[in-house]
């Protein structure tokens, strides 16, 4: 009761906001505009709407009063990353009906048995490690999701358990938080890896962006989030119903299971060598989603292709991206940008409140243009940011990424809902980490990020 009426009051405060932002002091179309990303952005913070019906209504309430083109605020329906989550989901619809599914969680099940903390933390290495082969946090998930809810289930962890609540949100952040710390990992990272170049000419160094983000973004991030999650989701491996130890290969696999192991594995390699080929990871995942879709080679009838997709991840992951397109476009997200800079207490010489601004500054701009939306922000400012603090552009580019891969709510990323979305678990359950893990780190992590940073040279 006491959450409905919290929502309700939350709510209303809101669209009387956005009601002022639309008929207030602000020019048109910026105001009009700011209304609508107000009120959609609390829709989706509070979950008072099915993400897809928030989405629906943004494209309504921008798209008749005009106040952007329909090709900007529909461009994410051709964007890579709705693509890259269309072929994610024929993906593991292809590994879950072959069971390739339950002989991979058969292999990981005699290193995570034992404990739950040991299931989280086996799970949570695994996604870290795919990370370095994998540059896609959509990939990551569509593989390891259903392989940590199937070891799950032969460890106990059944639906309606703490246990595998804990286990969805721990593989949805390892999934997708320590590749913000990889270069070519994470979507955010190469858009402000490439707008640093065109707008700047500065490159970035895999070894060193690795070596300066992942011992604390990667490692010890991650290490907190297990730490919370076996804290706030307790609960225990029920030993009796262990896997078999056997190894996978034991038991015959059927034709298509191998076809879909093959077909994956191509899949893996030519994500892992796209820096070399130059072809967008998107691109390769709907080739792969064409092969596991023809009859006689793939493991998914066509008939099956509407139940294997999710439209509504589809429409609410465009929806995100036309968002934060409405917010470059109108001037929201620079307005945003250059109001709390003018308020930030930047100084040539103070190195640790110039570092905690920037980094604060990223994250904040974050909630309002979700994280994809962070480099397009910023990176325009940052020369007028490297003047004003006295650091380097590069140390001033650099900080986007702990703002950026600080998540708050999980409407800020989509490759957070996708997993969940595949483990078959709430949304809810996300943010009871990411709110305490978002604390931890600007509390521990970001004075311990400045030390580092020190250390090796950056500041």
């Amino acid at each position: 009761m006491l959450a409905n009426i919290l929502r309700t009051t939350v709510l209303s405060a809101a669209a009387l906001l956005a009601l002022w932002l639309a008929v207030g002091p602000l020019p048109q179309p910026m105001g009009a505009s700011a209304g609508v990303v107000l009120l959609t952005l609390v829709l989706w913070a509070t979950g008072a709407l099915p993400p897809f019906v928030t989405g629906l209504i943004f494209f309504a309430a921008v798209l008749i009063p005009g106040l952007a083109r329909p090709d900007l605020i529909f461009a994410g329906f051709g964007s890579a990353a709705v693509w890259l989550i269309v072929s994610g989901f024929v993906i593991g619809a292809a590994i879950r009906r072959t069971g390739l599914v339950a002989r991979l969680a058969a292999a990981l099940a005699p290193l995570a048995a034992g404990s739950y903390a040991r299931l989280v933390t086996v799970m949570t290495i695994t996604a870290m490690a795919l990370g370095f082969v994998m540059p896609s946090s959509v990939g990551r998930a569509v593989v390891l999701v259903p392989v940590g809810m199937a070891l799950a289930d032969h460890l106990g962890l059944v639906a309606g358990t703490k246990g595998r609540a804990g286990l969805a949100v721990a593989l949805a952040l390892a999934c997708n938080m320590p590749s913000f710390a990889i270069l070519p990992s994470n979507i955010p990272n190469m858009i402000l890896a490439g707008a640093a170049e065109t707008q700047y000419g500065v490159g970035f160094s895999y070894m060193s962006y690795l070596a300066l983000h992942y011992p604390l973004l990667g490692v010890a991030k991650s290490a907190v989030a297990v730490l919370l999650v076996i804290w706030l989701f307790p609960d225990r491996a029920r030993e009796t119903a262990v896997a078999p130890t056997n190894p996978p290969d034991a038991v015959p696999g059927t034709a298509a299971e191998a076809r879909v192991a093959v077909i994956l594995g191509l899949t893996l390699l030519l994500w892992m060598t796209d820096a070399w080929h130059g072809v967008n990871p998107a691109w390769i995942g709907i080739a792969s989603a064409v092969l596991l879709l023809l009859p006689g080679i793939g493991a998914v009838p066509a008939k099956e292709f509407n139940a294997a997709v999710d439209f509504g991840m589809i429409v609410f992951v465009a929806a995100a991206l036309g968002l934060g397109a409405l917010v470059n476009a109108s001037g929201i997200g620079a307005a945003v940008g250059g109001a709390v800079l003018s308020v930030l207490p930047l100084e040539a010489g103070q190195s640790f409140v110039n570092f905690l601004s920037l980094s604060l500054l990223s994250a904040v701009t974050g909630l309002v243009t979700t994280i994809p939306g962070v480099p397009a922000v910023l990176t325009p400012m940052a020369q007028d940011m490297a003047q004003t603090t006295g650091l380097s552009l590069q140390t001033v580019l650099m900080t986007q990424v702990i703002g950026f891969s600080t998540v708050v709510f999980p409407y800020q990323v989509g490759p957070l809902i996708l997993a969940m979305q595949l483990s078959g678990e709430r949304l809810g359950h996300l943010v009871r980490v990411t709110l305490p893990l978002t604390a931890v780190t600007l509390v521990l992590l970001l004075p311990l990020d400045w030390l580092w940073w020190r250390l090796l040279g950056w500041l």
